[in-house]
């Protein structure tokens, strides 16, 4: 037979780990996340690692944006998966499979490349103000 009380103290006692866990978790995440701005990403550290270490210090400081690599892949995902799932209309309306396949790349295209313009636009921008601070320290 089923004991509902056991079942129900279990499910309380889960639940209340798990708020203990999330709140434990945010603490060290709070305390780790100050020490690793104050003590790895500041400015005297800026030319002091190599290898790994320097890709580290580079990704958590956002010298480097890997959002146009994953833009880049998540269209190509998407692009052949509308190519391809416009098929499955060709069989009871011809129309919506030209349709599906010619407007949704399109359409995808179009917004893909929005958000590209985006990044380049951010890029351009932290170009000519790091050209600038160059300038102005000569």
């Amino acid at each position: 037979m089923f004991n509902t009380r056991s079942y129900t103290t279990s499910a309380l006692d889960s639940a209340i780990g798990s708020s203990v866990w999330i709140i434990v978790s945010l603490i060290l995440a709070i305390i780790g996340g100050i020490l690793v701005y104050f003590l790895f990403l500041s400015k005297k550290n800026e030319e002091k690692f190599t290898g790994f270490l320097r890709w580290l210090y580079d990704f958590l400081s956002f010298k480097k944006m890997f959002l146009e690599s994953l833009l880049k892949i998540t269209y190509l995902v998407f692009a052949i998966y509308i190519t391809l799932s416009s098929f499955a209309i060709i069989g009871t309306n011809f129309f919506g499979f030209l349709a599906t396949l010619l407007l949704g790349n399109v359409v995808l295209r179009v917004i893909y490349e929005f958000s590209l313009i985006l990044l380049v636009i951010c890029r351009n921008t932290t170009e000519i103000a790091k050209n600038t601070k160059k300038a102005d320290t000569k």
